[in-house]
């Protein structure tokens, strides 16, 4: 039987907020465990907590810029539920008065449009981190408690994901429109981005979906993706054999590339949610829901639109170009001051995307700036130096931190475009090559390539490629 796969995730962001949702601690990755905690965020009896407006704005512009329904006056509830690294046996979230919902967000896939349903945008706390020691019998867990309290915008879905496909390009749309909007830093290797999927399968052409299946310990988007191929092929073995596939949560397991049971799903009744009766309810009036409406950035499906119109870029470039918005902005300020968009353009997506990659590092950390970059390309531009000269340039400049023109002059690397000095190499050049000038004379046009080769490496690279082809073609007649 041919099944329909039926996806829906949930994402969890943390808010790059100065201090936590609660309280004043701060949220410093990799701080010593348990420093930044106090009475409020680890529980102590008798503490109340103090709301961070901060988080309340940050989680409004996210489901402002996902088309959601505001919900004017929301307040927090009270989840309850033990684990060994959430002090008070309860969290603080959202469930009946979720701040955004019924919105949605349009993304790309195979060349169309395809909207993807958001229930709800909710605020909660973070729980702690349990630390599994490893070794031979080790019996104990150790509780990290800095993370607790840390504020956490909850984005949850609806099941309209009808491939694993699908369900990549939406995460990526996400954590581009999170960075957008400087909610998130959405550091997955940090824990400040992440998912958690729930996937069924349909008989093709049936309207009533399947027993639901969440996974959660998903700490990257490939992550997301082995596991909802795992739980395809299992759950169609299942299904294929006469079998049931029960609503429970699994636990991906990187390391064995297979999902395993957690538990049976608890429902909402479970969690026995209330209002949590130490914060009051939180009213968003016309004045200040519009200043956070007006605070909303260009997002990047419309960046994307004004490249392709005011740079006219082709579609592909102004694609890549706008997913990262700090690579976007890098563009902008490079191209602005070199006057050519498409020649910095095709600089930034090969050399400057190709070293963040092998690099390993962002391009907020990266030690050229778009002004360098910039020189870089007006040097070219100029014909100081060639393309391929400038590529050696931009190496240099990564590895010492000086500018271009500096280096250009310190290692002699000038393009050379003086004819009677060039016109001495290339008469060597045809002395040594009968064989290709005889061929080129006969119009076989390769022999003009390999010509021009011999020419550029007699001249390290330096000669002027047109002022080569001038030459060549009032001595050979071509």
């Amino acid at each position: 039987m041919d099944y329909e796969v039926v996806i829906g995730l949930e994402t969890h962001a943390q808010l790059n907020t100065s201090s936590k949702l609660f309280c004043g601690c701060s949220m410093i990755f990799g701080a010593p465990p348990n420093s930044q905690t106090c009475p409020v965020c680890i529980g102590m009896p008798g503490v109340l907590p103090v709301m961070n407006k901060a988080a309340v704005e940050k989680v409004a512009r996210i489901a402002l810029a996902m088309h959601c329904t505001i919900d004017r006056s929301t307040y927090m509830d009270r989840k309850s539920y033990y684990y060994p690294d959430l002090p008070k046996n309860y969290q603080i979230s959202q469930s009946h008065s979720n701040l955004g919902s019924d919105g949605y967000v349009d993304i790309q896939f195979n060349g169309e449009t395809k909207r993807i349903g958001i229930d709800n945008v909710h605020l909660e706390e973070d729980a702690g981190k349990l630390i599994h020691p490893e070794g031979r019998n080790v019996a104990y867990t150790m509780v990290d408690l800095n993370r607790t309290g840390t504020p956490l915008a909850e984005i949850v879905t609806r099941p309209d994901m009808r491939s694993i496909d699908e369900a990549h390009a939406y995460m990526e749309q996400l954590q581009s429109m999170l960075l957008y909007l400087d909610a998130s830093d959405c550091k997955m290797q940090e824990g400040s981005l992440r998912f958690e999927a729930s996937i069924s399968l349909r008989p093709r052409g049936q309207k009533e979906y399947g027993s639901r299946v969440e996974i959660k310990n998903l700490n990257s988007m490939k992550a997301v993706v082995k596991s909802l191929e795992y739980e395809v092929q299992r759950q169609t073995q299942v299904l294929s054999g006469g079998g049931t596939v029960y609503q429970e949560t699994r636990l991906w397991d990187d390391i064995a590339g297979g999902t395993a049971l957690m538990r049976r799903k608890e429902t909402a009744q479970d969690y026995r949610y209330f209002p949590e009766p130490d914060l009051h309810t939180i009213h968003i009036s016309d004045e200040w829901l519009e200043v956070i409406r007006a605070s909303l950035p260009e997002l990047a499906h419309e960046r994307r639109r004004r490249f392709i119109e005011t740079y006219k870029l082709p579609e592909y470039d102004a694609g890549v170009l706008v997913v990262d918005k700090g690579v976007a902005d890098y563009f902008e300020k490079a191209a602005s001051i070199v006057g050519d968009p498409k020649a910095a353009a095709n600089f930034l997506m090969t050399e400057v995307l190709r070293e963040l990659k092998e690099r390993k590092t962002d391009i907020g950390s990266f030690s050229v700036s778009p002004e360098r970059v910039a020189e870089l390309l007006i040097l070219v531009k100029d014909a100081v130096i060639s393309y391929n000269i400038a590529k050696e340039v931009f190496i240099a400049m990564i590895e010492t931190g000086r500018p271009a023109g500096v280096i250009v002059e310190q290692k002699g690397l000038k393009q050379i475009s003086d004819t009677s000095e060039l016109e001495a190499v290339i008469t060597q050049a045809l002395d040594e090559n009968p064989a290709a000038v005889s061929d080129l004379k006969q119009g076989k046009k390769q022999a003009l390539g390999f010509l021009v080769g011999q020419i550029m490496r007699k001249t390290k690279g330096k000669a002027n490629p047109q002022v080569i082809h001038k030459i060549l073609s009032e001595k050979m007649g071509i």
